[in-house]
């Protein structure tokens, strides 16, 4: 069977064949035997195919690797944990978004933490301009989840007013070029922050605050999983989150 994904990711990065097999300084005949699955590359192999596509090996390959070694490979992606956000130093934030040289996302509720930060404000100011996408996804106010994590948390519409606050608070980063916001109608089981190949993973738990919830500090490893799932969760809210209108 067709190895589509593979297919799929040379198309996007426009890597034919014979360009691909240059690159790896493999035979395009072997490119060929990757492309309709007849072969499986070589560990080697898979791991600079995966570097240059920019794909997990275990997204091409689901079952090239043992499920052991995944989750052995996972476990590595995990630097640090803290049991509560208030407990990651505020120059731990700071030098973790100072070192972007791709991209940022942020997906919060409110993150109004992060909105009252002056510091990660200049730098999310100063990656825009130095030509880095910076995402920024916070919940809808007018959302019926957004009521709920309120309720669960015994402060009412407080959530949905921390949206508003956080809103005001971003103004100068709204009219940034480079800098994109939405907003998302999800229920969000955690807040997640992009940094290149790191994340920071914000556990949400019923009846706490966000600062008082657990922190993940992951760092992406070829053929890891865990950092890659919460990756993709980031990019599906972000997928069914709509633009922040200008006049809000």
């Amino acid at each position: 069977m067709a190895n589509e994904r593979l297919r799929a990711a040379m198309v996007e990065q426009g890597l034919t064949n014979l360009a691909l097999a240059e690159e790896l300084d493999v035979n395009v005949k072997t490119v060929v035997r990757w492309v309709v699955g007849d072969i499986v590359p070589f560990p080697r192999s898979r791991h600079r195919l995966a570097t240059r596509l920019g794909r997990d090996e275990s997204y091409l390959w689901p079952d090239a690797l043992p499920r052991d070694r995944v989750t052995a490979v996972s476990e590595s992606e995990i630097i640090r944990v803290y049991p509560h956000r208030s407990d990651m130093p505020r120059d731990d934030w700071l030098r973790l978004f100072e070192s972007a040289t791709k991209e940022i996302g942020v997906l919060v509720y409110a993150g109004l933490f992060f909105a009252e930060d002056t510091g990660l404000e200049r730098i999310l100011l100063k990656k825009a301009k130095a030509g880095i996408r910076v995402r920024m996804i916070l919940g809808d106010p007018d959302d019926a989840h957004i009521a709920e994590r309120g309720e669960e948390e015994g402060i009412g519409d407080g959530v949905a007013s921390k949206i508003r606050n956080a809103l005001r608070l971003f103004r100068r980063l709204r009219t940034t070029d480079g800098i994109e916001f939405r907003l998302h109608r999800t229920v969000l089981y955690n807040s997640i922050y992009v940094v290149d190949d790191q994340l920071l993973v914000n556990t949400h738990i019923y009846g706490l605050p966000a600062a008082r919830a657990p922190i993940w500090h992951l760092r992406k490893v070829p053929g890891g999983e865990l950092a890659h799932l919460y990756r993709e969760s980031f990019e599906h809210v972000w997928d069914l989150a709509v633009p922040l209108p200008e006049e809000d």
